[in-house]
């Protein structure tokens, strides 16, 4: 049961594009118990069917823009292939610190984003 709540959670904040990967990988190792190495494997395969899915909704509402996508695509593959080397190579508490620090800029970020949405108003 508390599979179908983790995966149903992190799938609604995939669906509306708000990092259901980062909320999976707190869940599995908050919840679940898994070690940080192993969330984040189980993450890598969990995006690849919810960005299959946001990806066909998406280019159905014409949402995407293709050369965009395939030169952002291009660099992230490369990017993946540098974080997976240093993943691999990383102990699990100092990922499991960068990871948080990583939590808090997005906090931070989020925060800002809305104080200067509700200024403008």
């Amino acid at each position: 049961m508390l599979e179908v709540f983790i995966g149903a959670f992190s799938g609604i904040f995939s669906g509306i594009g708000m990092g259901g990967g980062t909320i999976l990988i707190f869940l599995l190792t908050t919840f679940a118990q898994l070690e940080q190495h192993i969330a984040q494997a189980t993450n890598l395969i969990y995006f690849v069917p919810t960005a299959i899915s946001a990806v066909f909704v998406n280019y159905r509402n014409k949402n995407i823009d293709i050369k965009l996508a395939i030169l952002i695509s291009f660099w992230g593959i490369i990017g993946a292939i540098i974080g997976s080397i240093i993943s691999v190579n990383t102990e699990v508490n100092t990922l499991k610190k960068f990871f948080g620090i990583f939590l808090i800029f997005i906090a931070i970020h989020e925060i800002i984003t809305l104080v200067r949405e509700k200024m403008k108003k």
